[in-house]
């Protein structure tokens, strides 16, 4: 019996990049617990990250921003990717598309630790319930585009939210904002 000495072929390769989609697309298969994945998701790698960006770093509004689109960006990409792999819509293991929709519902905002966890259940209640259009977008928009961009308006509607709350109740915003 002879060895081949042939280089791999590419279709050896795609298990290993499978593989490498769902780490990413699950955030280290954070989306592979049983319950609220997505929550457990923006639990354990949005608030985190936010407070690095905001807290740590100090990032401006602009670099904010930025880090936000191409985020989204690339989670468009890969959520496409996963639910390719997994043969599924919108798969529950599929929780990138979180990270996102979280970071936008900070844009702007004092990182105070009561505005982290406002916006934290404020945008996880939104995005579960996908309030117009977040509907239509999840169910009408092809593959990652749908999976994402619903929990950009989540988020979106959370920044709203909060930024109103600051302009109408100022005094108990700024509370909010102070606190430590």
């Amino acid at each position: 019996m002879t060895t081949s000495t042939q280089p791999e072929s590419n279709t050896a390769r795609v298990p290993r990049y499978d593989r490498l989609i769902l780490f990413i697309g699950s955030l280290a298969h954070t989306g592979f617990v049983p319950f609220a994945s997505g929550t457990v998701a923006v639990a354990l790698w949005g608030v985190p990250l936010a407070i690095l960006l905001l807290k740590i770093w100090q990032v401006s509004l602009p670099v904010y921003v930025g880090i936000c689109v191409a985020l989204t960006l690339f989670s468009i990409w890969v959520a496409g990717e996963a639910d390719r792999v997994l043969n599924e819509k919108d798969s529950r293991k599929n929780v990138i598309d979180e990270i996102p929709g979280y970071l936008i519902a900070l844009v702007g905002l004092p990182a105070s630790g009561p505005i982290l966890i406002i916006a934290f259940f404020l945008e996880r209640v939104i995005d579960i319930a996908k309030i117009w259009p977040a509907n239509l977008i999840e169910r009408h928009l092809p593959g990652g585009w749908g999976v994402v961009l619903d929990d950009v308006m989540a988020g979106i509607y959370t920044v709203a939210l909060l930024h109103a709350l600051a302009y109408f109740a100022p005094a108990w915003f700024n509370a909010l904002a102070m606190t430590e």
